[in-house]
């Protein structure tokens, strides 16, 4: 929609008079990181809030150290981002022939790529990345190429990918921060998210293949209620690492632990903890009634409404500060419909923006018909009067 003459509420008066006063923003690349709620034993972690990717507790949330096999979340996602997911193919023999975890492949092996997806995110299969890594790019330094070029579109400065299993290697690293962000964008893929979420599952592979169940190495997908997900990993140099998510009353948690020795009870800790401070908020409610003006329609005006649910997560208390901007022209032609797009609200919590929702006419205003009379009919209705 064309700007130009859009007015801009909520900041200025209407946020200041209805929706109270602005908060400062939390925002985690820029702003300091919250206060440990405990002491938590490991290298670097950070607890965060999914949807607003709020930093809800964290240390050394940026700093660059080994992440071992949580490097499969990015292998697993570029895997299930291609075509032909259930497509039966040969592996390459030399790929599969990797050190440490697998998932049982062979030379001569057919499977399908979703199959390898699987073998990475429950079995932690280092033959299934590479299998995956060969196949996607032709070679395994290629798809390497392919995962430090979707990193960099995701944002992950503190990032560098050497090898598609997260074997050791001087130039592959991570951050906390960072893998909270692709764990991110890894749920919001359906596919991902139903792999990585399952305690079993069975899938066929072999020569012929057969079936064969494989079990989820995430012992919080059984020892924490509500937890989704996410990969676990372990070298020597990295120590154990682990990216978990956890999801209550439409709320998800991303927690990240590098080189943390107890860290699945480091991680239900922080569950509890995160779950505590967090509560959903329905941003509709911190809106005015907002009325769009028509020229030459049955109705002088109409009410807006916002599309879909504007649900956002909040500290608690913190629902009085949210603020909007709202963005609409200063009239509209008749006809109106009600299914075209009549402007935008953003809202915001200090400077961090929660989201923008689309704004469209409660209902159709319709074209004014004026009836036009003739000479004689204008006679007569002076006459009448």
């Amino acid at each position: 929609m064309k700007r130009r003459f859009r007015w801009i509420f909520g900041i200025l008066i209407l946020a200041a008079i209805l929706l109270g006063r602005t908060a400062s923003a939390v925002v985690p690349d820029k702003e300091p990181v919250p206060p440990e709620p405990f002491a938590v034993q490991a290298g670097s972690y950070i607890l965060m809030e999914m949807q607003t990717e709020r930093v809800l507790a964290g240390r050394d949330i940026h700093e660059r150290r080994a992440m071992a096999s949580t490097t499969k979340i990015m292998t697993a996602l570029l895997t299930l981002e291609q075509p032909d997911l259930d497509a039966y193919f040969t592996v390459d023999s030399k790929a599969i022939l990797v050190e440490g975890s697998s998932m049982g492949l062979l030379p001569g092996d057919q499977v399908t790529l979703r199959g390898l997806a699987v073998g990475m995110l429950l079995h932690s299969g280092n033959d299934s990345a590479g299998a995956a890594a060969v196949k996607i790019g032709g070679t395994t330094e290629n798809f390497v190429a392919m995962m430090n070029e979707r990193a960099a579109q995701m944002g992950l400065n503190d990032t560098h990918f050497a090898t598609p299993s997260g074997l050791d290697a001087d130039d592959h690293y991570s951050s906390a921060y960072d893998m909270a962000v692709l764990a991110k964008n890894a749920l919001e893929n359906a596919d991902f998210s139903q792999i990585c979420a399952t305690v079993r599952m069975q899938i066929s592979f072999g020569n012929p293949p057969y079936d064969r169940w494989l079990k989820n190495h995430n012992r919080l997908l059984e020892e924490y209620d509500g937890c989704i997900g996410v990969k676990t990993g372990f070298t020597k140099k990295a120590g154990r690492c682990l990216v978990s998510a956890a999801q209550r009353n439409g709320i998800t948690l991303i927690c990240v632990t590098l080189s943390a020795a107890d860290d699945w009870n480091v991680h239900k800790r922080l569950f509890d903890y995160g779950f505590s401070l967090v509560q959903q908020v329905d941003l509709a409610a911190c809106l005015p009634e907002i009325s769009l003006p028509v020229v030459g329609g049955t109705s002088s005006s109409a009410k807006a409404r916002l599309s879909g649910d504007a649900i956002s997560t909040v500290l608690q208390g913190e629902e009085r500060q949210v603020t909007a901007k709202i963005f609409v022209e200063p009239f509209y032609y008749a006809p109106l419909p009600k299914e075209q797009k009549a402007g935008e609200v953003e809202f915001y919590l200090g400077d961090q923006k929660l989201g923008c929702w689309d704004l469209y006419p409660e209902r159709t205003v319709e074209v004014r018909v004026v009836e036009k009379k003739g000479i004689w009919d204008r006679i007569k209705s002076w006459f009448g009067r």
